[in-house]
């Protein structure tokens, strides 16, 4: 039978091109946000359209991807930013905010706020994603600052920190955890290293943190809407004396709905990871999933520490909670939808394969994968994955140490959290900092912090190994 038609296979996109798509792409995304009126917003969408095009995406796959991309990282954690939210508003209205900041500076003593909530972000980020943990503890940084008068950004990037580091070096949580299974090292190994060689890292971005409390000094303003700026004033100490004419919420009434996720969440963890998925444990996985564990925490703070507050007061503050979402939503949205259209555009695999080419030192190899895959398209995670699925096959070819590599690319994925990440966005927005260079210094300049203690860490264990 004759062939009355040929497919012509697409041209194939040029490295050059997709390199200068993005260099575009960047180019665009700075002058929008730093020299124009526009909202971060629409210049992250804006920029995500020209990579897309410029870079030789199809125009219904730049769309495809830009909704797909919007979508899939809200789908992971608007929900959970807005239940997140109206659960913080509870806190403030109940008093259990202000009882969980006195109950936390007796427990670490006082003068060490910031340390109490670096390790806290340490601890709880092991089995949650980093987005979901600041989101439900982010009302705990907000209460000790309006109580000891210390920066909510010190305090705020303190906790920020400690949630990141663990979350990118320490199973199980999904990143590290594919990363392992894709270099084939033993779990227990990879935990028990990357614990130890997040530690240094936590304590720089603790001095990092204490530093630009005093840089930017911005406290929660009286009705808890907004912020201020008021002269620097050192710390105040009183919480530790009886509540005078406060009637606060007990102890546990007030740690319970913020524990509860967190405890849900661990559980759903720990049970995937030893492959327990029948009976009971099915019931546990759908509970301890994010969505569901953070909604079941937000129901025990209506009933728990709203139970005698007037029905028309509870809901109107937790409206007041979406309102201040729904900028940190849409914003998330948006540099989910530029990172999808960077990684839908090859241009990150492209810079990643050209690096593994190259003589570079073997256990530096996944370091610097992993941090340039970051850097291009936002996400930590699918950096650090990249990278092991890229550079694996290549250290066990050259005799390499596969649980030191599998760290060096977890590590790089720290590198310079910016525009295009979710988390950029988050910490910013709940910290309440929206001058660019101010978020850079706050967020970015952090992670950064963190990856250059990494590659310290990597260059000596290349010494050794």
């Amino acid at each position: 039978m004759p062939v009355l038609f040929m497919t012509a296979e697409a041209p194939a996109i040029s490295g050059t091109q997709m390199l200068i798509a993005l260099g575009i792409g960047i180019a665009i995304l700075i002058f929008l946000i730093l020299k124009t009126k526009v909202h971060a917003f629409l210049a992250l969408i804006v920029a995500a359209v020209a990579v897309g095009l410029i870079g030789g995406m199809d125009p219904n796959k730049t769309v495809s991807s830009i909704t797909s991309g919007f979508g899939g990282t809200l789908g992971s954690i608007g929900i959970i930013i807005g239940f997140g939210v109206m659960m913080g508003q509870i806190f403030e209205i109940s008093g259990a905010a202000e009882r969980m900041a006195r109950t936390f500076l007796k427990m670490f003593g006082k003068k060490h706020e910031e340390i109490a909530l670096s390790l806290t972000g340490f601890i709880v980020s092991i089995p949650i994603f980093c987005d979901s943990g600041f989101v439900i503890l982010s009302p705990l940084v907000k209460a000790i600052a309006r109580q000891t008068k210390k920066s909510v950004v010190g305090l705020g990037i303190a906790l920020a920190a400690g949630l990141v580091i663990t979350h990118s070096m320490v199973p199980p949580t999904p990143g590290p955890l594919g990363v392992a299974g894709t270099f084939g090292v033993d779990v227990g190994q990879f935990l028990l290293w990357g614990i130890i060689l997040a530690i240094p890292m936590a304590l720089a971005t603790l001095v990092y943190a204490k530093w630009m409390g005093k840089q930017i000094y911005q406290l929660p303003d009286e009705d808890g809407e907004g912020w201020i700026r008021p002269p620097y004033q050192a710390p105040v100490y009183d919480l530790t004396s009886e509540d005078k004419g406060h009637n606060l919420p007990g102890t546990f009434v007030s740690f319970f709905p913020l524990l509860l996720p967190i405890v849900l969440i661990l559980v759903n963890t720990v049970t995937a990871a030893m492959g327990l998925k029948e009976g009971i444990f099915s019931i546990l996985k759908f509970i301890g999933t994010p969505v569901i564990a953070v909604g079941l925490g937000l129901i025990a703070a209506i009933y728990m520490l709203a139970f005698h507050t007037p029905k028309k007061v509870v809901m109107h503050e937790m409206e007041k909670g979406i309102r201040s979402a729904g900028i940190i939503i849409f914003v998330t949205g948006a540099g989910g939808a530029l990172g999808q259209v960077l990684r839908d555009s090859g241009v990150g695999n492209f810079i990643a394969e050209q690096i593994a080419q190259t003589p570079i030192p073997i256990i530096i190899l996944p370091f610097i994968v992993a941090t340039l895959v970051r850097f291009v398209q936002g996400s930590g995670t699918v950096a650090m994955i990249t990278s092991a699925s890229i550079t694996a096959p290549i250290v066990a070819a050259a005799g390499g140490n596969m649980v030191f590599a599998a760290l060096a690319a977890s590590m790089g994925s720290l590198f310079f959290s910016y525009f295009n990440d979710s988390y950029y966005w988050v910490v910013n927005r709940m910290l309440g900092i929206e001058d660019t260079k101010e978020q850079i210094r706050v967020w970015s300049f952090t992670s950064t912090i963190a990856w250059a203690v990494g590659f310290v860490e990597i260059l000596l264990i290349g010494l050794f190994v």
